[in-house]
């Protein structure tokens, strides 16, 4: 029963679309119009610049570390049921009630998630890993990927392996594949300074 209680808990805070009612509120317009329509912190920064979208980005996170770092840390779930609850912020941010179903591609919330999981681990290698990713990926969907893929070689075969983690990663890579199919029905496509360095006749001449 408490893991069933955390599990809705944790998908109602992950629901909550603080990017779409900042946008309201700070900005008296629908960021869905912005960007890709997605209503999530890029298109916050995109529309109302970095201030308003450092909060937004901090309430996502927020949404996601908290109901799982009360879960694991002050009621002590563990094993699978903590990777259900792990992963219910993620998913009530992906399929939030509040906008029909629809929401965002949850990637801060994941983050906020992995901070309430694994506290400064995960988020920090997956946070540095998703720059270098985005250096010489152009396309956001697989740049993401390609930053999962890596963390999951971390986290199977360099740290402990632990099944709770491992459990949360495949879901969370499952999810991104899913909200970013519109990105990998396209090839990758490298950066433009990797373009010139393979292909430098292709570059316009001076």
């Amino acid at each position: 029963m408490t893991v069933v209680l955390w599990c809705i808990l944790g998908f109602l805070s992950g629901s909550l679309m603080f990017s779409l009612w900042l946008g309201r509120l700070g900005l008296h317009r629908d960021i869905r119009q912005v960007g890709d329509g997605n209503p999530g912190t890029t298109n916050v920064f995109r529309a109302g610049g970095k201030r308003l979208g450092v909060l937004a980005f901090a309430l996502d996170v927020l949404k996601g570390a908290l109901p799982v770092a009360l879960a694991k840390f002050v009621v002590g779930i563990d094993g699978a049921g903590l990777a259900v609850v792990a992963l219910m912020p993620v998913l009530g941010h992906a399929f939030s009630p509040w906008v029909g179903f629809r929401g965002g591609k949850a990637v801060a919330v994941s983050f906020g998630m992995w901070i309430g999981l694994t506290l400064w681990e995960v988020p920090m290698l997956g946070g540095i890993g998703l720059g270098v990713s985005y250096l010489f990926i152009r396309n956001s969907g697989w740049a993401l990927i390609a930053d999962m893929l890596a963390l999951g070689v971390y986290l199977a075969f360099v740290r402990p392996a632990d099944p709770v983690v491992l459990s949360v990663w495949a879901g969370n890579l499952a999810l991104f594949a899913l909200k970013y199919r519109a990105d990998l029905r396209q090839p990758p496509t490298p950066r433009g300074w990797i373009s010139r360095r393979l292909w430098p006749s292709t570059s316009p001449s001076a």
